[in-house]
């Protein structure tokens, strides 16, 4: 078995990133658990403590894959507790590029955490993955979510038609993507 690399822990000037511990086990519920949040998320909510401590070994699984992945913690500096995660997976080694997908616990939505997050995981991924593309597939109706992906400058490609399963149903997702050299001219600006 492959042994994955030193966790990549990123810190932004109200975050830190860190890997996800089995003691975030009951935030991941919340956050997981909750039908609301999860009706945009791909997967049908977590329906006991035990489902997040095993959320919290899928996780880690998830960087000793072929096409490896990793997910953060989102932390609130000078708190304990995990807000939300987000990560990069399904990296295409060859073609440079990956998916990103993010969650935020609903008493935190509207702070900017999650931009500042994404901000610093893009950036590492472009930077230490050698990524050129990264994608995000985003349900028409999370209006948070597309406001979000096109302010960091995520642009819009088209619509998956029933792509996601999940809640007894099939669910369109829009297909998004940025680039290397817009996120660095974005960047370049500021």
């Amino acid at each position: 078995m492959t042994q994955p690399l030193p966790f990549p822990t990123l810190e932004t000037e109200r975050l830190l990133l860190r890997e996800i511990r089995d003691s975030d086990a009951s935030a991941l519920f919340a956050i997981y658990g909750d039908t609301a949040l999860m009706r945009w998320f791909g997967m049908d909510p977590l329906v006991d403590l035990a489902a997040a401590q095993n959320l919290v070994k899928v996780f880690a699984s998830w960087r000793l894959l072929p096409n490896p992945g990793t997910r953060w913690a989102i932390q609130i500096k000078g708190e304990t507790a995990l807000v939300g995660t987000c990560g990069l997976f399904s990296w295409n080694r060859e073609s440079r590029k990956c998916v990103v997908g993010y969650d935020l616990a609903a008493p935190v939505h509207g702070r900017g955490y999650m931009r500042e997050a994404l901000s610093a995981v893009i950036s590492w991924g472009f930077m230490n993955m050698e990524l050129n593309r990264i994608e995000a597939q985003i349900h028409p109706e999370n209006t948070q979510s597309l406001k979000l992906a096109r302010a960091i400058g995520f642009a819009e490609e088209g619509r998956l038609r029933e792509t996601g399963y999940w809640g007894g149903q099939y669910h369109d997702l829009l297909q998004f993507s940025l680039l290397q050299r817009e996120w660095t001219f974005r960047h370049a600006e500021t």
